[in-house]
């Protein structure tokens, strides 16, 4: 009888020591899943604090939806902003803004995206699906290069590059952007016309202006829809004959390059409104003689300049100095220089 008091009572200290080990590892199971829990509900809680932001940021304007973010430091949109796909259009200015998100194609109805003056370094490949984009702003960024993939933009009209630098070539595949018609590419590392710029079919407006260029392509006459050509603050040194054949250019900008001379085929170019050749080392000295300027007004409307601190008269004497006026009696003076020239060296 004492054998089994004893074996009863060491089976019943076992049971109890397995029930409570067995306890003890049902609690701890039971903190760690509390613990990822926990983990996870703060992950959740971020997002719907930064949804809560974003969506602040929403207005609707003209029955478009408008995400616009400024002056605010976003280095780095969440992923949590797909679930604003609905959003027509991004005005995200002035906010550290690094990168785009991979996400960006989500945004399917995405019409304008405006990401001027950030620090975006890159663009990704899934920005070409979006279709349906018509204006495209990078400018001001910190750009080395765009990806041929923004060929599938076919809907983009507006593409905006200027101030990133170190930007200084583009995939020949922009070329199929077939309803682009504005274009600006300043203050750049450009040496020369990009080959898909002179086939973009509908280009109507184009901004070199503060690159590197040192010359112009010969069959620039390709680019038979641009009107505005900006060409300021570059390093050219001639003009193609061909730029004659450009029927469509009413307002060409060269103003600081390195000309020495107009080509004479210009003179023909009738339907040219304005021309600035300000800054450059023309060969010959050639002025016109402008008429005396009219009596101003006195009082404040004889202090009214022109942002650059101009006055109205002397802008518009720069506009005839420098304009078509000049060019064309730039081109006559230069041609009666040569004959002269030419008739002198018969006569000897």
């Amino acid at each position: 009888m004492v054998g089994v008091s004893v074996c009863g009572s060491v089976s019943s200290i076992r049971s109890l020591w397995e029930n409570k080990i067995k306890k003890i590892q049902e609690e701890d199971a039971e903190s760690k899943k509390r613990k990822r829990g926990g983990r996870l509900s703060v992950g959740a809680w971020e997002d719907r604090a930064f949804l809560s932001r974003l969506r602040e940021k929403l207005v609707t304007e003209d029955g478009r939806l408008i995400l616009r973010i400024e002056k605010e430091e976003w280095k780095v949109l969440p992923s949590c902003v797909v679930q604003l796909s609905q959003v027509q259009e991004m005005q995200i200015h002035r906010a550290g803004l690094t990168c785009l998100p991979l996400c960006i194609s989500s945004f399917r109805g995405l019409i304008v995206l405006d990401l001027s003056r950030n620090a975006v370094t890159q663009v990704p490949t899934q920005i070409g699906e979006l279709s349906h984009l018509r204006e495209l702003s990078l400018s001001y960024n910190r750009l080395q290069s765009v990806p041929a993939e923004l060929s599938g933009c076919e809907s983009l009209e507006r593409l905006e590059l200027s101030m990133n630098r170190d930007l200084h070539t583009l995939p020949d595949q922009l070329m199929k952007l077939k309803r682009l018609t504005h274009l600006d590419l300043s203050m750049n590392a450009f040496c020369s016309l990009p080959e898909c710029v002179l086939a973009l079919p509908a280009l109507e407006w184009l901004d070199m202006g503060g690159n590197q260029l040192t010359s112009l392509p010969e069959d620039i006459h390709r680019m038979e829809c641009v009107h505005t050509l900006w060409l300021q603050r570059n390093q050219l040194e001639r003009l193609p004959d061909n730029i004659s054949r450009m029927g469509c250019l009413d307002t060409l900008v060269l103003s600081n390059n390195k000309l020495k001379d107009i080509p004479s085929l210009m003179e023909d170019m009738t339907r040219l409104r304005f021309v600035n050749f300000r800054d450059n080392p023309l060969t010959d000295d050639v002025s016109l003689s402008l008429p005396a300027a009219p009596e101003r007004q006195t009082g404040t409307e004889r202090e009214t300049g022109t942002e650059g601190g101009e006055t109205e008269q002397e802008e518009e004497d720069d506009r005839e100095m420098f304009g078509r006026d000049f060019m064309i009696h730039y081109i006559r003076e230069s041609r009666k220089r040569a004959y002269a020239v030419l008739n002198m060296h018969r006569v000897c």
